[in-house]
């Protein structure tokens, strides 16, 4: 199979590089203030996504700019830990 991957293989993925990380989760600020205190100083942006219908859970997009994948794996685990986000996508 040609292109980027075959059947057993993952994309090669080229660092450093930018990576998008939705989070989901009740408290805006305190959304906010995690995904601040994970990225670091990493380059990093934080925008706003959406509301869910009920108003329950807001959605921000953090875009970091990641050194290699043990960084990148690290970030996304480290977001899938903290007690205010409910997701990570």
């Amino acid at each position: 199979m040609s292109g980027p991957f075959s059947n057993d293989e993952h994309p090669e993925i080229v660092y450093p590089c930018r990576w998008s990380y939705r989070i989901i989760g009740a408290d805006e600020v305190r959304l906010r203030a995690a995904a601040v205190a994970i990225a670091g100083d990493a380059e990093h942006t934080l925008v706003l996504g959406l509301e869910s219908s009920g108003g329950k859970y807001r959605s921000l997009q953090l875009d970091v700019l990641v050194r290699d994948e043990e960084h990148r794996l690290s970030v996304f685990t480290a977001l899938g830990k903290h007690p205010d986000v409910r997701f990570v996508l």
